[in-house]
Formats: structure tokens, sequence, C-alpha cells
């Protein structure tokens, strides 16, 4: 599985980030990852310098092998928390969606 991380200018995307992003996100969609291609992380701050409670916006769009690409997006108080939220809902979104099609065969 491929991952990739983009954040906006009021979010230093540097390595330890990408690999801080890449473990959080990895260890959330938990068995769904070998079923991925690849895995888009885009984080913004909503508020940039103002702050406040839930400015970090993370979408995040997960690719499974052979279907359209799956977006959720989560918004928190900050980056980890925005990450661990998104991975929880992409999780539950492709457990329903590789049920139903499990349920079609």
């Amino acid at each position: 599985m491929q991952f990739q991380l983009n954040t906006d200018s009021h979010i230093h995307g540097d390595e330890r980030l990408a690999d801080i992003a890449s473990e959080i996100v990895t260890a959330g969609l938990g068995h769904l990852t070998s079923r991925l291609s690849r895995v888009e992380v885009y984080l913004t701050d909503a508020n940039a310098a103002k702050g406040g409670s839930d400015d970090i916006h993370c979408k995040l769009e997960a690719r499974p092998e052979g279907l359209k690409p799956h977006t959720v997006t989560h918004n928190d108080a900050n980056v980890e928390a925005a990450l661990r939220g998104a991975a929880r809902k992409m999780r539950a979104h492709l457990d329903s969606e590789f049920g139903k099609r499990a349920e079609r065969r």
C-alpha cells in the first residue's frame, strides 16, 4: 500500500509527520490495508494562526483494489486526533462497503 501525506502551508509536513501519519492511519485501518493500493491524507488548518477547537481538517482517501476511491473527513483539535478520527471513519466505511460486496456473491 502506498501512503501519501499532503499538508497546507500552516502545517509543517516533514518526514517525521509523514511517518506518524502513516503509523496512525495504518493502525486505524487494520486488516483492511492489504486490500488497499493507496491511501492519501490531506491535512489543513482551517483557522491558521487563530487556533480554536476542531480546526484541523483531515481528509482521507483510500483506493481499494479494483474499486473507486473512497473519501472521509474528520475535524479535530490536533493533527493526531484528526488522523485517528478519519482512520476510524474510513475503517467503518470500508468494512461496510466490503461487507455489502461479500453479501452479493
